[in-house]
């Protein structure tokens, strides 16, 4: 009994890794062949990010970042003036992906898990090039993991394998550490690291909420996610799913919470579903709030969109924001 088990769970194993890698090939040949002529450049990626090495100096204008003030040159000339950035040789990219329970949702095209995956594919794939490097923390909620940024696209690969191998966090399995997504980006801070691209990919839906500086209340992620932009470009992605914008009509819809595993039974008439509907208006705007404070970039992904295309807006928006000196 004992052996047909292990031979059960065995083939289980190898099914498994079987069904990831053609997952991980396919969406490695949509990235490489719908993406990656789009966004040609030296360092293609979410983020172009401006590098570390001192260049000139240019006349500063509105959008730049203060960080980068030229005082000498100032003083000289009178005029404010800003030093520009040599991109550097190579380049490390460190992701953040959330794949807690809140995440194992999805009513369109695809859960939100899957998504997250995508767009930890298409960072992965477009930024590792020409000796640069990808690593990543990936958390369930329940326990976070750390995969060493890593040269080559054979290792991209093999840590995208490991993310899409996370395994799923049971209801419920949160509620005790509701701190997770705090925790798991506060871990891109350490050790300390030269100048490069750090992303987390999340749906930002979490219930810890501390007082911040200002003396009101902030979610428990966002100092992190400040500190890593004080020495990182940061680019937030953040994962919906339509429902959770709005509510259909159908009556009584029994709804379970996957991070407390809570089960409620609610009624869908209008009142309802348009106190719903702001209610979840207020909650993304408080989190598009809190990432831009943070001074991260915010792109986001939808089940019901094309995110391939949504990509690409965004990286040309970047592109044409950084041209005129206003990007974030």
């Amino acid at each position: 009994m004992a052996a047909g088990a292990a031979t059960a769970t065995a083939a289980d194993m190898a099914a498994e890794s079987a069904a990831a890698e053609a997952v991980l090939k396919r969406l490695q040949l949509t990235v490489t062949r719908k993406l990656d002529g789009l966004l040609q450049g030296d360092y293609v990626g979410l983020l172009p990010g401006p590098g570390s090495e001192a260049g000139e100096s240019r006349e500063y204008t509105a959008g730049d970042d203060v960080r980068r003030m030229d005082w000498p040159v100032t003083a000289r000339t009178t005029v404010p003036h800003v030093r520009q950035t040599i991109a550097d040789r190579e380049l490390e990219t460190w992701l953040c992906v959330d794949l807690s329970a809140s995440l194992d949702f999805g009513t369109a095209r695809c859960e939100k898990r899957d998504l997250a995956i995508a767009a930890a594919a298409a960072i992965g794939y477009l930024t590792v090039r020409g000796g640069n490097r990808v690593g990543a923390v990936v958390t369930n909620g329940e326990t976070s993991r750390r995969l060493a940024a890593r040269p080559g696209r054979n290792n991209a690969h093999g840590m995208l394998r490991r993310i899409f191998q996370t395994p799923r966090a049971p209801a419920g399995g949160t509620a005790a550490n509701a701190g997770y997504l705090a925790e798991a980006v506060d871990a891109l801070n350490r050790p300390p690291r030269r100048r490069g691209q750090a992303v987390v990919i999340s749906d930002f839906l979490t219930d810890d909420i501390v007082r911040s500086e200002r003396g009101d209340t902030e979610p428990a992620w966002e100092r992190p996610m400040r500190k890593l932009a004080v020495r990182h470009d940061v680019l937030a992605i953040e994962i919906v799913d339509p429902r959770e914008l709005s509510l259909p009509a159908v009556g009584v819809l029994t709804v379970v919470d996957p991070e407390s595993g809570a089960v409620h039974e609610v009624s869908t008439d209008a009142k309802v579903r348009k106190a719903y509907a702001d209610a979840a208006a207020t909650q993304r705007t408080a989190i598009a709030g809190a990432l831009r404070r943070a001074g991260a970039a915010h792109l986001r992904l939808s089940t019901d969109s094309d995110w391939l295309l949504d990509i690409v807006r965004f990286v040309a928006a970047q592109r044409r924001g950084r041209s005129r000196g206003t990007t974030r």
